[in-house]
C-alpha cells in the first residue's frame, strides 16, 4: 500500500528529503505523498523512512491504494527501470 500523510503534519520538512522515489511534496496545506511514486521503500530500506524520521506520528497506511508486498516490488523495478531509461 501506499502511505499517506493526514492533516496532522507541521511541516517540518523531514519527510520530503527522505523519501528515495521523491514521491513526497509539499500539498496547498501540508506534505503529500504520490501514491503512484510510493513504495514504503521497499527495495531501499526494510522500513518506510518518512515514517521512521516523522515528529509527529502522521503518516500511515492509505487504504484507497492497497498494494501487497509483491506489487510494491514490481513499482520499485518498474521505477528504477524508468530512472535509468531516462538518464
Amino acid at each position: 500500500m501506499a502511505l499517506k500523510i493526514t492533516d496532522a503534519c507541521v511541516n517540518c520538512d523531514v519527510c520530503e528529503p527522505v523519501c528515495p522515489n521523491q514521491a513526497i511534496a509539499p500539498g496547498p496545506d501540508y506534505y503529500e505523498i504520490d501514491p503512484v511514486l510510493c513504495t514504503e521503500c521497499v527495495g531501499h530500506h526494510d522500513l518506510p523512512q518518512c515514517v521512521e524520521v516523522c515528529p509527529v506520528e502522521c503518516i500511515f497506511v492509505d487504504d484507497a491504494h492497497a498494494e501487497s508486498r509483491e506489487q510494491l516490488e514490481l513499482k520499485y523495478r518498474d521505477l528504477m527501470q524508468a530512472r535509468e531509461s531516462a538518464a
